[in-house]
């Protein structure tokens, strides 16, 4: 599916999920399937444009990700730092941005300095990654709400207008791997409205031609938003 194949979406997010079970599958420590799980991020950043996408979001470290054991989150972060000082050219060199959702400065500070530089470098990007680091929505909510209610009322709008979202387009779809049926406190607010696509692929397994075929659904789906 190329770009102005008529699939409409501008905004997919994905959780990314089944890493652990991957590793179990091949006889792998944990540590790997994170590591597959990495390059499938990449395939996925290199189709953005292809696809025709505005905007992928992906949930890449959750608010309660930090109740894994401590060898583990040390890997991710590890990960992290390594994914950024890698494929940070590659998104300047593609005008892909980077922005960052949830409460990101909570990070070791080499990660948080890390990641401003990267902000700050690919500002200028037309197509958008945005990555969930340390984020919770409902927590999301709940800071929107109160800033809201700071500037005056509290409405729909307002609270939208102070979600980490509000700069990045409407989410279209929701896609989420390994054959789990639940959001997981993912977008609750941004997904009031969006399509939803569950697969059993592993996240390690899913490649540009699963998102294709997500769009392809996507495409054939009739939105409503609440009307008949």
């Amino acid at each position: 599916m190329r770009a102005g194949a008529g699939h409409g979406a501008r905004h997919v997010a994905i959780i990314m999920d089944g890493n652990g079970r991957w590793a179990r599958r091949f006889h792998l420590p944990r540590a790997m399937g994170h590591r597959r799980g990495v390059e499938a991020v990449r395939r996925l950043v290199r189709s953005l444009g292809p696809m025709g996408l505005e905007c992928l979001t992906l949930y890449a470290f959750s608010a309660e990700n930090w109740k894994r054991p401590e060898d583990e989150v040390s890997d991710l972060m590890g990960l992290m730092r390594s994914f950024i000082r890698s494929d940070l050219p590659e998104f300047i060199a593609n005008d892909v941005r980077l922005r960052i959702i949830g409460d990101y400065k909570a990070l070791a500070p080499d990660i948080v300095e890390m990641l401003e530089d990267a902000l700050a470098r690919t500002a200028g990007g037309s197509r958008t990654l945005a990555v969930a680091l340390n984020y919770g929505s409902q927590q999301e909510i709940a800071r929107a709400a109160s800033k809201a209610a700071a500037a005056g009322a509290i409405t729909a709008d307002s609270i939208a207008a102070n979600l980490d979202t509000a700069d990045l387009p409407p989410l279209d779809l929701l896609i989420r791997t390994s054959g789990e049926v639940r959001l997981s406190n993912f977008l609750l607010w941004q997904a009031a409205y969006a399509e939803m696509w569950f697969t059993d692929v592993l996240w390690p397994d899913f490649t540009p031609a699963h998102l294709e075929e997500a769009l392809t659904s996507f495409a054939n789906r009739e939105r409503r938003f609440g009307g008949r």
